[in-house]
């Protein structure tokens, strides 16, 4: 999330570097404003205008497309003004106001798949966007909920999510989180190179995870973010890893 200027451009500098030698295309994300924090006392953000103007000047610095969440229908105009993607947080992805106010800034539509959802179920909020006059929605697999405190991976998931015609990512980070631990989410930051390593064979078009310069310092899921320093080893083995899918010709149906 935005914490700073400093931050946004310490991470934005090194992930374009690192992703300028690699054949993947970035797209950076940041939430401006953090609306579902397990406490009330959590962080949230630096004030929704100074934010978002942070995400446009990184749009306009470093020429990536700019990803963040919104919460309301009321925030998706707002937002898009300053972004090239709006994300729908996965506990609204049920929410026809939002998804349909989303779809109709024309923007790229990127929508969490619930942590209760069915893959199955994620067409309809698909046809939300849609009828709300959007084109291009993106589907992101971030795990669905075992028990209280845990998340797990049904790979079968990334398969039925791509029969809705749209491309389909895999959340890294999200996926090993153990939501409501305390006054905080936790998460299992070890199982992330090995989780996003099965969802690339499975086959994926995409990879979404959250990096900071030293993660047990962000202010937002400082158990799950991949450190700063092992992005570039990270991107580089699911690269390689990617290139032998294809040669193998092997495809999600």
């Amino acid at each position: 999330m935005v914490e700073s200027a400093e931050l946004l451009h310490t991470v934005a500098e090194h992930l374009c570097r690192v992703c300028s030698e690699l054949p993947v295309r970035l797209v950076f994300k940041s939430s401006y404003r953090k609306a579902n924090r397990t406490s009330a006392r959590a962080f949230a953000g630096i004030g929704d205008e100074r934010a978002l103007e942070l995400l446009a000047e990184i749009r306009r610095t470093y020429g990536v497309p700019v990803l963040t969440d919104i919460h309301t229908p009321s925030e998706a105009s707002k937002a898009a003004a300053y972004v090239d993607v709006l994300q729908i947080p996965a506990f609204l992805c049920r929410q026809t106001d939002l998804l349909m106010a989303a779809g109709a800034t024309g923007k790229v539509v990127n929508i969490k798949k619930g942590q209760f959802m069915a893959p199955e179920s994620m067409a309809y909020a698909v046809e939300k966007v849609h009828l709300g006059g959007g084109s291009e929605v993106w589907l992101t697999e971030r795990g669905t909920m075992f028990g209280y405190r845990d998340l797990v991976v049904d790979f079968r998931s990334l398969v039925t999510l791509r029969q809705t015609g749209c491309p389909v990512l895999y959340d890294a980070t999200h996926a090993v989180q153990q939501p409501n631990v305390g006054e905080r989410s936790g998460g299992r930051r070890e199982f992330v190179r090995a989780l996003a390593r099965a969802a690339i064979a499975v086959g994926v078009d995409g990879i979404f995870f959250e990096t900071h310069p030293n993660p047990m310092e962000a202010l937002s899921d400082p158990d799950t973010q991949l450190p700063l320093a092992e992005v570039e080893g990270f991107l580089q083995e699911l690269v390689a890893l990617w290139q032998a899918v294809q040669r193998c010709g092997s495809s999600v149906p």
